[in-house]
Order: C-alpha cells, then structure tokens, then sequence
C-alpha cells in the first residue's frame, strides 16, 4: 500500500532547502534543480508544489516571516502574562539581532529579499513596508503602555519614539550582521536610548555621558 504523501510536511522541506541554499550560496544562485538536490528529491517533486523560481522566492519570503513572527511569538511567551512595557521593547530587540546561526541566516536572507524587491517586479515589495509598519504600531502601544504604567515620560511622542526604536533595530541589525558592531554593544546602546525615556520619566535630566581618556 503507496505511503500517503503529507504535502505540508513536503512543502516545508522544500522551503527548508530553500533558506539553506539561499543563505548559503546567495539568491541569485538559487535554481529549482538545486533546491531539489539540497531537499533530496526529484525536480519534478520540487514542481508539483513550485511551478517557477519566482513562486518559490515568493514562497521562500512568506516562510521567513512566518519564521519571524515565531521567534517574536516565543520570546515573548517566555517573559510571562504580564511583562513590563521595556522589557518587551527588549525582547523585541533581542530578536532583530543576528545573534546565532538561524537569526544571521534570516537577516542574511530578508535583507537580500529587500534589495531584490527593489528591483524585481515578481518580489513583492510590499512585505517590506507593511511588516516594519505592523511592528512600529505595536511598538507605539508599548510605550504607551510604559507611559500609563509610569515607566516613560507622559509628554513622550509615542509615534516617533516608536519610529526611532524600529530604525535602531533595523539598523543595529545590518551593524551587527555585517560586523561593525558588535551584538553587546548594539544591546548596550539600545538599552542607553531606552534608559533615556525612563530617565525622563524619573524626572532625571539627560545629561551627556563623559568620556575617559
């Protein structure tokens, strides 16, 4: 009796060889047959499920932001019912840092994405806007959170605070990942700008940091 075939199961293996290959040898290097070779299958079997390279990109694209939204999801589980809003803008930031091997791959990846998309009508550009977007509103209810709970200032602009703090992530994030930083020094400046907004709530002045030497 033929073994049913589970094709979710097979479509996530395919998407699986995907990110390895894509990661590993760039996107533009990508082809249907080595996908197939990666997944340990036939080439027709990577067809049944992706007919061309571009519904596999695109599929690929979707797959990293499921893949994003997980890792948010469990790091946020981890903090408990009622986490504080900065320890949530931590853990927010704690997952834009490519920090291991599966997070360096996912920001390796989306950021090849969002340069292809630039230029290829077949990407869709839109994942690049709307995500970002989703995450800064999220970040604007945190802080307005942290202001009702005491946390920040109550005259703080939670739209452009939310702003920064989603162009730090993203930009202390390709630092990181290229090696101009380093993960515990973009950490420790995340955590200075966030230290301002609680300075400010204390009704401390923000003073400028002396140097030595």
């Amino acid at each position: 009796m033929p073994r049913t075939v589970d094709h979710e199961e097979r479509r996530s293996m395919i998407l699986g060889a995907f990110i390895r290959v894509a990661a590993r040898e760039g996107l533009h290097a990508v082809s249907l047959r080595g996908v197939a070779a990666e997944a340990g299958i036939s080439l027709r079997s990577v067809q049944y499920y992706f007919e061309t390279k571009a519904t596999l990109m695109q599929s690929g694209l979707t797959a990293l932001e499921t893949i994003s939204n997980e890792r948010l999801g469990a790091r946020l589980r981890s903090l408990g019912p009622s986490p504080g809003a900065r320890v949530t803008l931590e853990a927010y930031f704690a997952v834009a840092l490519p920090t291991d091997h599966e997070s360096r791959q996912f920001h390796l990846l989306w950021t090849s994405y969002a340069m292809l998309a630039m230029t290829d009508p077949e990407i869709s550009d839109r994942t690049f806007v709307d995500g970002p977007n989703y995450q800064q509103r999220r970040i604007a209810s945190l802080l307005e959170k942290g202001k009702s709970d005491g946390d920040f200032h109550g005259a703080l602009d939670s739209e452009v605070e939310a702003t920064i703090l989603i162009c730090l992530m993203h930009g202390l994030g390709t630092a990181v990942l290229v090696g101009q930083q380093t993960a515990e020094r973009a950490f420790a400046s995340f955590g200075h700008y966030l230290d301002r907004l609680t300075k400010q709530a204390s009704g401390e002045p923000d003073r400028p940091q002396q140097r030595s030497g």
